[in-house]
């Protein structure tokens, strides 16, 4: 075979593999991109109903890219606030035991997505689709509680009478799960509405989890701060030993939100 000819079969696989890589973009839809508003909630133990009555502020950006119709790969990065408080609880023990906490969650976060129907960007009859989710979330949360009008970062303190080295690390990773609605309002736009929670393996979100300790011990350790912030009850019930928390099941928090989402998926034909 002369060099002219093997040229040209080198320049037919070339304009194949470019043809066939543009085919599959196109069905793969390519990325959207797009940022969401909403409301962050926490659950645990001054929570331990699963209310959603104590709604922080959140947001965050979306990076998703479409396999296919049904399925996709979405990142996110989320801050919000939460945030939560014995005192406005009905629960006795919680009104007693008066603790509050606020904390700010900064997350990112790796999804993948499942369509229940078939979803493409500008077609009349698969605009709309419901769709659920599981993947992971690297995050950082910094409980705080205040004194005499001041803030006090709790994690430091101890209040649960940790040695100092060994206090809950800051920044953990978390399972994430949820579900959602996404529906195009054109063929460059589209609306996401979902529901996200997280499985957390720390239950210190909110600082609190087992039992209380002796306030001279941890005086000894930290300082009168930590031993205030520690035991807040109304009724001095802060015996050493008895239940401040309940260890066996871990905190979690979740995300509400409503996303606008941009479409940069093209369906023009290249041009040879």
């Amino acid at each position: 075979m002369s060099i002219s000819n093997r040229l040209e079969s080198v320049k037919e696989v070339l304009l194949i593999v470019i043809i066939s890589l543009f085919a599959t973009i196109s069905q793969a839809q390519n990325w959207e991109i797009g940022g969401w508003f909403g409301t962050a909630h926490y659950f645990g133990d001054l929570n331990p109903n699963y209310a959603f009555d104590q709604p922080e502020l959140a947001g965050g950006l979306i990076a998703r890219f479409n396999l296919n119709d049904r399925l996709a790969i979405k990142f996110g990065g989320n801050l919000g606030s939460i945030s939560g408080n014995d005192a406005l609880s009905d629960d006795i023990f919680q009104r007693n035991r008066n603790l509050s906490f606020r904390s700010d969650i900064k997350e990112g976060n790796l999804n993948f997505e499942f369509n229940f129907l078939k979803y493409i960007h500008g077609s009349k009859y698969h605009k709309f689709t419901p769709y659920v989710f599981v993947g992971t979330s690297l995050y950082n949360f910094n409980p705080q509680a205040q004194l005499e009008g001041e803030w006090y970062d709790l994690q430091p303190l101890g209040t649960e009478g940790q040695f100092r080295g060994s206090e809950y690390y800051l920044t953990q990773v978390a399972f994430n799960y949820g579900g959602g609605f996404k529906f195009d309002v054109s063929f460059d736009w589209s609306v996401n509405l979902f529901i996200s929670s997280r499985r957390l393996f720390t239950d210190y979100l909110d600082d609190v989890s087992k039992v209380y300790v002796d306030p001279n011990d941890l005086e000894e350790i930290r300082n009168e701060v930590a031993v205030l912030l520690a035991d807040r009850s109304l009724n001095n019930s802060g015996i050493p030993g008895n239940q401040r928390g309940n260890s066996m099941n871990n905190d979690a928090y979740a995300f509400i939100g409503i996303g606008l989402v941009y479409n940069f998926a093209r369906i023009d034909c290249p041009w040879f």
